[in-house]
């Protein structure tokens, strides 16, 4: 026999937990449900059912790990088995369950699947800021209502499974080893019971695929890439389990004027030189609509004005936000002649009494780097 630490993939010092992962992962691959035509699978499976019982065991391991394979060979042990006893593996831990596959394929959920959906909502900015409510409307798998999920047609009765005797999952020994795995039964496919003549609106799969409509409240504030959870708002993958969630991606479409910084809001409005130098008030976008700002005189290009509660909604202390003014001064670009002779007779004033904070700063900085 092989060392079972070296077919698990696992140091000595490995815990039960690191075991039990690499147990259920090389499980997971190599189970021959999943390897159809492989004919090595069946082996590989069986090694690995055999490595598992013997470490998961802290008695058979230590017997191991102090004797070798001799230690885990004691009464009961059948020939070719590397341990005494017969071990029992669930598959359900494995995700192999295969049960709907052929059918359920079709509605989009794959094995293993527990009917979790991903959607998305896309929201405007002011919606983000202030909140809202969404209908979206989505497809996923639900009972069907005509066989009320037995999947046998109107008016027809279903027997008793008699390979699994009513119970819907079966023990079987794999080879040579005394090892009882547990699996859905293949003939009813886990339900314990056998549908003589299915119905036709599922086809004996008990579930169908329907569009479903809800309601989703946004809260105030919410961010781009946030989720909701929708309990039970997913799929229903086989009739007799409760449907998976539905897991809501929040998408913020990006604002013409507006981009946000925590709960506040920043926009760029330009002002012309005259309004930048002598003050007044002028028309800017707020998130409820067109508002006036004040702009003191001698505001330099650059600077930042705030106005206050005009942000996003807070979502844990209350309140809003502010807005932020990002101040842009436009340079005309077409000029006649008396408005060229105009700056040039304010520039030779300007020259003559320091008024360029901004300027004379700069060439002080200036003139201490280079002396």
């Amino acid at each position: 026999m092989r060392d079972p630490y070296d077919v698990l993939g696992v140091d000595r010092s490995a815990t039960q937990d690191e075991i039990k992962s690499a147990f259920r992962k090389l499980a997971g691959q190599h189970h021959p449900d999943k390897n159809p035509g492989d004919d090595g699978a069946h082996q590989r499976f069986k090694e690995i059912n055999a490595a598992y019982q013997i470490l998961s065991d802290p008695q058979k391991r230590a017997a191991f790990d102090r004797f070798g394979p001799m230690g885990v060979g004691g009464a009961g042990a059948q020939p070719g088995s590397p341990f005494g006893g017969a071990g029992y593996v669930d598959l359900n831990d494995l995700n192999i369950d295969g049960l709907f596959g052929d059918l359920l394929g079709a509605l989009g959920i794959k094995v293993g699947d527990r009917g979790n959906l991903q959607k998305e909502i896309r929201i405007s900015f002011e919606e983000a800021a202030f909140g809202c409510t969404k209908e979206i409307t989505y497809e996923r798998v639900e009972p069907c209502n005509d066989c009320g999920g037995v999947g046998a047609a109107k008016g027809t009765q279903t027997e008793r499974c008699s390979l699994c005797l009513g119970r819907g999952r079966v023990r079987m020994q794999q080879g040579v080893f005394p090892i009882a795995v547990e699996r859905p039964c293949t003939r009813c496919r886990g339900t314990g019971r056998i549908v003589l003549d299915p119905c036709k609106s599922c086809r004996g799969a008990g579930v169908v695929a329907k569009p479903r409509t809800i309601e989703v409240t946004i809260p105030a504030g919410i961010e781009n890439g946030a989720t909701r959870l929708v309990e039970r708002g997913g799929n229903c993958t086989r009739p007799d389990r409760a449907p998976g969630d539905l897991e809501l991606t929040i998408r913020v479409a990006p604002h013409e004027f507006f981009r946000r910084v925590g709960d506040d809001v920043v926009c760029s409005v330009p002002i012309s030189f005259p309004v930048a130098a002598l003050g007044g008030e002028v028309e800017v976008p707020t998130l409820e609509g067109k508002g006036k700002l004040r702009i003191p005189a001698g505001t330099q290009p650059g600077a930042v004005l705030r106005v206050k509660g005009k942000g996003i909604v807070r979502r844990v202390m209350g309140g809003r936000g502010d807005q932020l003014v990002e101040i842009g001064v436009e340079v005309p670009t077409r000029l006649t002649d008396e408005q060229k002779e105009l700056i040039a007779r304010l520039a030779s004033t300007l020259g003559e009494i320091p008024q360029e904070p901004e300027r004379e700063s700069f060439m002080d900085k200036l003139k201490s780097l280079f002396g």
